[in-house]
């Protein structure tokens, strides 16, 4: 592979000649002249990684070249090279810009390594840019997409707060965008370049968690092989996200407390404390303070936490944005899936629309996956979304109320059809309660426990329901 472009600049032949053997020996893409002039000319046409020039030479010297270098390409690194390795022209030289300085005579090894190390820090410099490109790109406020008022109220929100230390508390259904919230406020704030750690306390077992979060001491129990720290000492500067924070068991909520107040814990069998500066960002689909009720989720601990809370809308609350959020997943999908797809269909998109995505977004991205997927023209047609979108949206009929209550309009429900001789009563109710179970299992990813808190019903009550239905 072509390595790092490297122009020399000497007016002893004798120099350039011996640089540009030894260099072009390492691999380099070597180009060389005999004055500052040239030079200049060059770097206008051609960029360079590296300029290694000599300091004293006819015409324009070393630190002039090297200024004028640096206002055409201030990335460019430069070494200079001196017969005087004086204190004086070293000085000027590094505070002119230069990365460093070469003597003559030359010791070929650390010449080599110099330049080695000079190119390898521009190497780092640039992959750090792209990183923070990718990070910005990927998690940065852009990230969220929407114009309904209750999306511009999150976005005030997070301008506001993302640059204080104070906790927060993101509530929300799931599938509604927390995490990408908790990014958002991370990486527009002070902590950008410190790290962002997320964790689920839902998915990790009880007697593993504790360990996860505040690492534990070599022989703290067994298996604990070697000293390991936990993610709070990794998040330090930085960022820890507490995702489905009520499923932190009590006595780590204690614990939690402990570090919120105290800013600093001990590791799982150590007797040292360990002090962090770590913002907290937690967030529940669950309505927290029912938990606080039934003691299940520590008063205090909850006060703690909810200092700024933001609550995230619904798919249902933001109707508005379903047909920006649905182009924006086009063209994601488009470019993965390799489809030239130019746009969803007027009666397609009326569909997406009307359907209520009890998945929230995470729902809508998977029908749009699904559908670029499927798709064989360069429209999105209504034949490409799911079958239950189209017979939901069909039946969703508002007829007035014969009633003197209140005078609302009743809607039918979903899948709901009057043939003229009538319905089986307990097979229409048997088939909408197995596709409600079926929709549940769907948007938990198959996972049992998660889809029956969705349902609002106790996890015994679910596998009843399964058996009921032969679900496998």
């Amino acid at each position: 592979m072509p390595k790092e472009k490297i122009l020399i600049v000497d007016d002893e032949k004798g120099i350039r000649d011996f640089l540009e053997i030894m260099l072009k020996k390492e691999g380099y893409k070597v180009a060389s002249v005999s004055s500052g002039e040239e030079a200049l000319k060059l770097t206008g046409q051609t960029s360079y990684e590296l300029v290694i020039s000599d300091i004293r030479m006819k015409g324009m010297d070393g630190v002039e070249l090297l200024k004028k270098v640096k206002e055409i390409n201030p990335d460019t690194i430069v070494l200079m090279i001196t017969a005087y390795a004086s204190v004086d022209t070293a000085i000027d030289a590094m505070k002119a810009g230069a990365y460093d300085y070469i003597t003559k005579p030359f010791k070929i090894d650390e010449v080599k390594h110099i330049i080695k190390n000079a190119l390898d820090r521009k190497r780092l410099e640039t992959e750090n840019i792209l990183l923070k490109k990718e990070l910005k790109s990927r998690y940065g406020f852009a990230n969220l997409i929407g114009t309904s008022r209750k999306m511009l109220e999150v976005y005030e929100i997070i301008k506001r707060v993302s640059d204080t230390k104070t906790n927060i508390l993101i509530t929300g259904e799931s599938g509604t965008g927390k995490e990408l919230v908790a990014r958002a406020i991370h990486y527009e704030g002070s902590r950008k370049d410190k790290p962002f750690v997320p964790i689920n306390c839902g998915a990790i077992p009880e007697n593993l968690l504790e360990s996860e979060l505040f690492g534990h001491q070599k022989g703290a129990f067994t298996g604990a092989i070697a000293n390991k720290s936990g993610l709070f000492e990794m998040a330090n500067g930085g960022t820890i996200f507490l995702d489905e924070i009520t499923e932190l068991p009590i006595q780590l909520q204690v614990k939690l407390l402990r570090v919120i107040q105290e800013r600093n814990f001990r590791r799982v069998g150590g007797v040292e404390d360990i002090s962090v500066d770590v913002r907290i960002i937690a967030a529940s689909n669950k309505e927290i303070g029912k938990e606080v009720k039934e003691g299940r989720f520590r008063e205090d601990l909850f006060y703690r936490l909810n200092v700024i809370p933001i609550h995230m809308p619904s798919m249902r609350e933001r109707q508005d944005d379903i047909p920006i959020l649905s182009r924006h997943f086009l063209e994601k999908y488009c470019k993965e899936l390799g489809k030239d797809i130019k746009k969803i269909s007027g009666e397609a998109m009326e569909f997406l629309v009307k359907y209520p995505y009890p998945g929230n977004i995470r729902e809508l991205e998977n029908i749009i996956e699904r559908a670029v997927a499927l798709e064989p023209t360069d429209i999105i047609l209504p034949e490409s979304l799911p079958e239950y979108i189209r017979k939901v949206e069909g039946r969703r009929l508002v007829v007035e109320a014969d009633t003197k209550e209140s005078g609302k309009a009743l809607s039918h429900p979903p899948l709901l059809e009057f043939h003229p001789d009538g319905l089986d009563f307990e097979k229409t109710v048997g088939d909408f309660e197995k596709a409600i179970v079926l929709r549940a299992l769907e948007n938990s990813n198959g996972v049992k426990k998660k889809a029956a808190e969705m349902l609002k019903i106790s996890f015994r009550s679910f596998r009843y329901l399964l058996q009921k239905y032969g679900i496998e």
